[in-house]
């Protein structure tokens, strides 16, 4: 699935200066105007460039769209059509394997994000030789007091629990050198969570202050919920600390039964007071029980993950890939051939 680099491609020469990767779904009414722009941008910088969609199996008409792009691209666009929706982690890793420039660029397909602050990193990178990787930070965002409040409880959590470091407000937009790239694919876990990866994965990396545009068109994929599951595959996914805690849980509530059995136990033979009741056994036992309850929850989660990558599943399938510059060379053999018919009917 995976392009293999040339010798070429691994040395000081690359087939492009930059890969900017779009994973889409359900982005109808903004790929188009996206990389229009992006079009615009690059030619007045004289950037070598090429864009990779990733189409994360769509329902609207966002495939069309990739298509009719990559029909009338004058540089290099590859649109990979993925069998079905496997969720935005599978789509970056799945433009990051088909990206072949010196350096990559991740882009969300909303709009949100502008190829002038693409320019920024690249102009970063390019005077910057010391940094391997140029991060954006969002400034200003746009959501609801509950969401950004939640948003810093998982930075302050997962920053106690993890052996990295998450930089709060740093997302998926950022520009990599070539080494972070095969870094990154290095690190093939079905369950992805890429902030974590970036993190993991180290190398220098500046962060960039940007302010997100409005949404193009539509509207988002990510729900409350959805943000919730995300942020527990992060910390499942970089820590083991949920694991400690219900170690520490139990030891404590141990020591405290031990004790409190003491406690009933002298009170019973020095002073003859009777044992507490049916009440407090019951509050016990359902208190206990939903304790144990909690630390088999956390034990599955840990246990499903591990059985789902000892499986080595692929992350994602790609059902088709369409490139601009194939379709450019089927154009001329074609009007070639076209030439040769007539010429021969000439004869």
């Amino acid at each position: 699935m995976r392009r293999e680099c040339t010798e070429e491609e691994r040395g000081l020469s690359f087939p492009c200066k930059l890969s900017v990767v779009v994973p889409c779904y359900n982005e109808e009414g903004n790929v188009s105007r996206l990389y229009d722009e992006t079009l615009m941008v690059m030619r007045e910088r004289g950037i070598s460039f090429e864009v990779i969609f990733v189409d994360d199996g769509s329902t609207d008409g966002t495939m069309r769209q990739l298509e009719a792009i990559a029909g009338r691209a004058h540089s290099g666009v590859r649109v990979v059509e993925l069998s079905r929706n496997f969720g935005k982690e599978a789509g970056i890793y799945a433009g990051l394997r088909n990206a072949s420039g010196e350096y990559t660029v991740i882009m969300d397909g909303d709009m949100q994000q502008s190829p002038e602050v693409v320019l920024q990193m690249y102009d970063w990178l390019e005077s910057h030789p010391e940094d391997d990787c140029v991060a954006a930070v969002q400034e200003k965002r746009r959501e609801g007091a509950v969401i950004s409040f939640f948003k810093r409880c998982f930075y302050s959590v997962i920053n106690r629990a993890a052996s990295v470091e998450f930089v709060a407000g740093a997302s998926d937009f950022r520009m990599m050198r070539r080494n972070v790239v095969d870094a990154v694919l290095e690190v093939s876990d079905y369950y992805r969570f890429s902030k974590g990866i970036f993190s993991f994965v180290g190398f220098k990396t500046h962060y960039m202050p940007y302010e997100a545009r409005p949404r193009g068109s539509g509207k988002t994929k990510w729900s409350f919920f959805g943000l919730i599951r995300y942020a527990i595959d992060g910390i499942l996914g970089f820590s083991t600390a949920p694991l400690r805690i219900t170690t520490w849980v139990g030891l404590v509530l141990s020591v405290l039964s031990f004790l409190y059995l003491v406690v009933v136990v002298v009170k019973k033979l020095i002073y003859g007071d009777p044992v507490q009741g049916y009440p407090t056994i019951v509050s016990l036992i359902l208190l206990l029980g939903g304790l144990q309850l909690l630390a088999l929850g956390v034990i599955g989660e840990y246990l499903g993950r591990t059985y789902m990558e000892v499986k080595h599943r692929p992350v994602y399938f790609q059902r088709r890939v369409i490139d601009s510059r194939d379709m450019k060379k089927t154009d001329s053999a074609d009007a070639q051939s076209d030439e040769n018919t007539e010429y021969n009917n000439r004869e």
